[in-house]
């Protein structure tokens, strides 16, 4: 048996298999449980006493070597076959080029960027919402006039649930669920029911930013707004604060920049004027606080908010909205 074990042993150094048919047939050929080494073992009862330590030693070895080989042959096989399976012939020889970032992605990620730089972190909520949230929160009454303002999807048979209008419902999520200091950006997709053009769609992306704590002024906004402008646009950029109204913030006004354009001198792009509006802003109405479980006699806050496709006009002359989302190559190659 010993002389049998030692022809046995080349033959198992010598195991090849280019298929996974041709392994299967030397698996049982010689691992089955009534191959030849099977047998052998089944012979080993034989063998005299005195033979028997050698003897097993020789047969563990063989057995071992046996399936060493073949767990080796099935992984060559099996790498061989995956690299056969993932090559597809039919590919054009040309290389597939490298895409890039959408343009808003770009512009939203620079803007979180900027204020990330003076302490806000990023907080996101969803874009299905109650009208609690996204109205009740934030000061608007059930008839308020000011709900006109925003024409909103509602969930069909649940006039309660809705698709966000504005990126305010996540601050007040924020607000229920923790106490100041507070100083957050909101970005994320809003939805309203407008007629698509170039002008507007029935989605867009909006950044809003929020910060509550004690003794927080107009002039902190001020500064937080001109900082930003100046990051985004340039050190020569300026900024003016007009009056405006808004449910959830009292003073509210709407910030313009100097037209990066001509520089403030007046352009077709600004109409003549110089300026042109990028967000709204203002100081965190004591209502909405007091809704939201903060003492507006302790806390104050502000409030502000941009829509990212309106920047990133300003930022590439982008002409037409639709471009965002028809997800033509031809457009989005050009920010590569």
């Amino acid at each position: 048996m010993k002389e049998q074990i030692n022809q046995l042993m080349d033959v198992v150094a010598g195991f090849s298999a280019q298929t996974a048919e041709e392994l299967e047939a030397l698996r049982i050929r010689y691992l089955s449980k009534k191959g030849i080494i099977s047998e052998l073992f089944n012979d080993f009862r034989h063998v005299p006493n005195d033979q028997k330590r050698d003897i097993g030693q020789l047969l563990n070895a063989l057995r071992d070597a046996a399936q060493e080989k073949y767990s080796y042959l099935r992984t060559e096989i099996e790498a061989r076959n995956c690299v056969s399976e993932q090559s597809d012939m039919t590919r054009p020889a040309d290389p597939v080029g490298l895409g890039t970032r959408h343009p808003l992605s770009l512009v939203q990620n620079e803007i979180i960027s900027i204020f990330s730089r003076i302490g806000f972190t990023v907080a996101q909520g969803p874009e299905i919402e109650d009208d609690w949230h996204v109205f009740g929160a934030l000061n608007f009454a059930p008839e308020h006039p000011a709900r006109d303002m925003q024409d909103t999807f509602f969930i069909e048979k649940n006039p309660d649930i809705l698709l966000r209008t504005h990126t305010s419902s996540v601050q007040t999520r924020i607000m229920t669920g923790q106490q100041p200091p507070i100083r957050v950006l909101c970005p994320g997709r809003v939805y309203r029911n407008e007629a698509i053009s170039y002008r507007a769609h029935c989605f867009f992306h909006q950044v809003e930013g929020l910060y509550i704590d004690q003794e927080v002024s107009f002039a902190d906004l001020k500064q937080a707004l001109l900082y930003f402008a100046k990051e985004m646009f340039g050190e020569a950029t300026r900024i003016r604060l007009r009056p405006s109204y808004f449910p959830f913030t009292e003073p509210s006004a709407e910030m313009d920049i100097s037209c990066n354009l001509c520089a403030g001198k007046g352009c077709a792009f600004c109409k003549q004027t110089g300026w042109v509006e990028i967000l709204g802003c203002g100081m965190v109405d004591p209502n909405v606080l007091e809704a939201c479980g903060i003492d507006p006699q302790k806390f104050s806050g502000y409030a502000f908010g941009m829509g990212v496709e309106r920047i990133t006009n300003l930022k590439y002359q982008v002409k037409d909205l639709r471009l965002f989302s028809e997800n033509d190559v031809r457009f989005l190659n050009q920010f590569q």
